[in-house]
């Protein structure tokens, strides 16, 4: 880990956190909530040591990376433009792109804007979701969850915050590490005990370190998790600034993996995209499709060496 070197870059208007290791081709690694760069620590150190120049940002609002206070400032198109400005200033032309939870969000986009920067991309546990023009994915999770599905209760700004700053921050985190799974994260309102309410697992996944709470809520206790939940809070400007690419496909080789217990693969309709061919309409040129038995949402943490070994066997070809 000593190893791993810390730089701060200048791109679209913010600083943002780098994380680096390694020469060669260029893997970029893409968080999400409510994570840092840190998350790739595993990846960063396998791949690097297999001949690969290994980065890995806080994405705008996380870390030691800008938090701009609108959440209008977090649509997919700013945070795309964090990226390029990235690659921009560090002088590199191509990335293989590896990216989980609004960080996979973020890597189909970034495909999608500038497939002339991504030579392959692997995904972690969220499927491609096309724009639908009769209603936002919000919209829609809000339709068949409810109001208290947490991306829906993560929208009023101050609300969540409030109800996290009452608990302990590595209590928050372990209690979210732990909650997306095989059932929907529903989050009571306030008067029904809140976010506190819920209960973390009294015995750990093993994966869920004290390493990796100690450094993550040192963190998250400086910024505070509203950077992070920003992102829900842009989910339907997102939708609008996307209505151009209406019916685009995203032409960038891809592989995609997901846990069997991963929460968003098991969105309503999204297996069935999957597995009906649709999901290869939209990506023509997804190579594999890898479901792993018994693994839960955060992925690249609970089986960091297996998650390395599939992302060196798919980019190794290119």
């Amino acid at each position: 880990m000593e190893k791993i070197e810390h730089s701060t870059v200048s791109t679209n208007g913010i600083n943002m956190h780098v994380a680096s290791i390694g020469t060669g081709p260029t893997v970029l690694f893409l968080h999400g909530f409510p994570e840092l760069w840190y998350s790739w620590r595993h990846q960063m150190l396998s791949l690097s040591s297999l001949g690969f120049r290994c980065i890995a940002p806080d994405l705008r609002g996380y870390g030691d990376t800008d938090a701009p206070p609108s959440p209008e400032s977090y649509s997919v198109c700013h945070i795309v433009g964090d990226l390029i400005g990235l690659l921009d200033h560090l002088g590199i032309n191509q990335v293989f792109l590896v990216g989980h939870d609004w960080g996979a969000f973020i890597a189909w986009y970034l495909s999608l804007f500038r497939p002339d920067k991504v030579k392959a991309m692997v995904i972690l546990g969220v499927a491609y979701n096309p724009r639908k023009p009769e209603m936002s994915f919000l919209d829609g999770l809000r339709a068949f969850f409810g109001d208290d599905f947490y991306m829906c209760r993560f929208q009023e700004q101050g609300e969540i915050e409030k109800d996290f700053a009452s608990d302990d921050t590595a209590s928050v985190l372990k209690k979210l590490y732990t909650s997306f799974g095989s059932t929907p994260l529903i989050i009571p309102k306030e008067k029904d005990g809140g976010f506190k309410s819920l209960k973390a697992p009294d015995t750990l996944p093993s994966w869920v370190s004290k390493e990796l709470i100690n450094y993550c809520a040192n963190k998250f206790n400086q910024t505070g998790f509203t950077g992070g939940l920003n992102y829900y809070r842009a989910a339907n400007l997102s939708w609008e600034l996307l209505a151009p690419w209406t019916g685009a496909q995203i032409k960038v080789p891809t592989k995609y993996i997901a846990g069997e217990q991963e929460s968003t693969y098991l969105f309503p309709g999204v297996k069935e995209y999957i597995e009906s061919g649709d999901f290869k309409k939209d990506v023509p040129l997804l190579e594999e499709v890898v479901i792993m038995e018994g693994v839960p949402h955060f992925i690249n943490q609970a089986k960091p060496e297996e998650i390395s070994s599939h992302i060196h066997e798919f980019i190794k070809k290119f």
